[in-house]
């Protein structure tokens, strides 16, 4: 009987050690997810890479990606799929929120051009800020959305407020305070999200 070829050899151990990461990181053992990592983020990189065009946002792609992998490991099933076809199938979910979000942040910024020119004047934070509050409060009711326009924006008073869209002063307050108290709580929420 003649010895199996090397190659058989060598693929059936990779098949092991790969079998035996899986069961790891299903465990939830932080060094499997090291190893993870160290096999396949450069191919999660890659494709974000190429569909981003951008290697900032493939980076933050590549680590939402990890990140979401191990929160997620309890989906994972090996009986379905092999842990690098897993990984990029959350991969290709990243990169699709990522096209999504500069989507919304497009539209977002050719909002805030509209109603503040200038705005390229501003410093990269100052238009950051100015750019959420802007989508946050574009979810806003019609009426106090205008009020938190020409406060935000127009940086009048609230007696010019409430003079100019002839409301009572005590209405143009509490407006402003439940608005402010909504976007507070969207705007915690989205850097959450954004943070994770």
């Amino acid at each position: 009987m003649t010895p199996a070829p090397l190659e058989s050899d060598d693929a059936a151990r990779e098949q092991d050690l790969e079998r035996a990461l899986e069961e790891s990181f299903l465990a939830g053992d932080e060094r499997a997810l090291a190893e993870v990592y160290g096999r396949w983020s450069a191919l999660v990189h890659t494709l974000a890479v190429r569909a981003l065009g951008n290697v900032a946002e493939a980076e933050d792609v590549t680590q939402r990606v990890f990140v979401s992998a191990w929160q997620g490991r309890h989906t994972f099933d090996p009986g379905r799929a092999r842990l690098p076809s897993w990984l990029v199938g959350i991969t290709r979910n990243k990169i699709s929120d990522a096209h999504t979000t500069r989507t919304r942040q497009i539209g977002v910024e050719e909002r805030l051009r509209a109603t503040a020119p200038d705005v390229r004047t501003e410093e990269p934070e100052e238009l950051a800020t100015r750019l959420l509050v802007a989508e946050e409060m574009s979810r806003l009711d019609s009426v106090p959305q205008e009020i938190l326009r020409l406060a935000f924006f127009d940086d009048l008073t609230h007696s010019q407020i409430a003079d100019r869209l002839r409301m009572p002063l005590g209405t143009v307050k509490s407006h402003i305070r439940r608005s402010l108290d909504r976007l507070r709580t969207r705007l915690e929420v989205d850097l959450d999200a954004h943070g994770s």
